[in-house]
């Protein structure tokens, strides 16, 4: 399936690798060029190019042009998807803990009664 038949899962694979997700973190600060992106990690100008392109790929940044760079902008929009398909399992997850959370009351009720 290519990423463009299944967007959420190009968008877990770009997330999936820590650089990317470091990289994308530094981009929710504002526009950078590849060399103010490459600044804190120890690789090169190339290997932080590839991994623009796996999170322009995904949607997930942008690449502009201004003279002799192209600077990279975070697509925020882009993690909506990720949020929707995770709100699901949140839910589920948080009916779990509201039915423990009564249980655990019901347990301590019948222990004070003891």
């Amino acid at each position: 399936m290519s990423p463009q038949a299944d967007p959420l899962s190009a968008t877990f694979a770009a997330l999936a690798d820590p650089t990317r997700r470091a990289i994308l973190a530094r981009l929710s600060l504002g526009e950078l060029s590849v060399g103010e992106i490459a600044q804190p990690f120890a690789m090169s100008g190339p290997a932080v190019t590839k991994h623009l392109k796996v999170l322009e790929r995904a949607g997930l940044i942008s690449r502009g042009r201004s003279a002799q760079q192209r600077p990279a902008k975070l697509e925020a929009e882009a993690l909506k998807a990720v949020d929707a398909w995770l709100s699901e399992y949140r839910r589920f997850w948080e009916a779990k803990f509201d039915d423990l959370d009564a249980y655990l009351k019901e347990l301590q009720q019948e222990g004070d009664k003891a």
